[in-house]
């Protein structure tokens, strides 16, 4: 069953990618991309995967050893669960990527690179991105962090 999970894990992912990187400019990619829950079935095989492994996981995410990680990767669930991990993180940011290129108008072509990459070698696509998004002004015309407001 473990297997099977693994399998399934970025078939639930994958068509999300295909959206942003192959459909970029349909009216649905922005609908459907613009809600976190595109995750969710992702998270549901983490749950899965993990919780009644909790009592052998909590222990190496808590204290964690190189030994004690490759021995917990080391394992089918472990495994399963670490590419479940990967695959909704790596979603995750690369949907905040897309929606943020968007934004500050960041051409497909340049994005699809980026999406792809985000997808082989997540932290490596989203550093790539980070680079890349400092050449395209947030349509404010200054970064979208919160601002602060005084309390009087």
């Amino acid at each position: 069953m473990t297997a099977t999970w693994f399998t399934l894990t970025f078939a639930l992912a994958a068509p999300f990618w295909a959206l942003m990187i192959l459909l970029p400019g349909w009216s649905w990619t922005i609908r459907i991309v613009r809600s976190p829950l595109i995750v969710l079935p992702v998270l549901v095989i983490y749950a899965v995967l993990v919780l009644p492994a909790l009592g052998a996981v909590l222990p190496v995410v808590t204290s964690p050893t190189l030994t004690g990680v490759r021995d917990l990767f080391g394992t089918d669930v472990g495994a399963a669960a670490a590419w479940a991990h990967l695959i909704g993180f790596d979603l995750f940011v690369g949907r905040w990527a897309w929606l943020d290129s968007r934004d500050r108008a960041v051409p497909a072509l340049v994005m699809a690179p980026v999406l792809v990459a985000t997808i082989l070698l997540g932290p490596l696509g989203l550093a790539g991105y980070l680079v890349l998004r400092t050449r395209w002004a947030h349509p404010s015309g200054a970064a979208a962090a919160p601002t602060s407001r005084s309390v009087g």
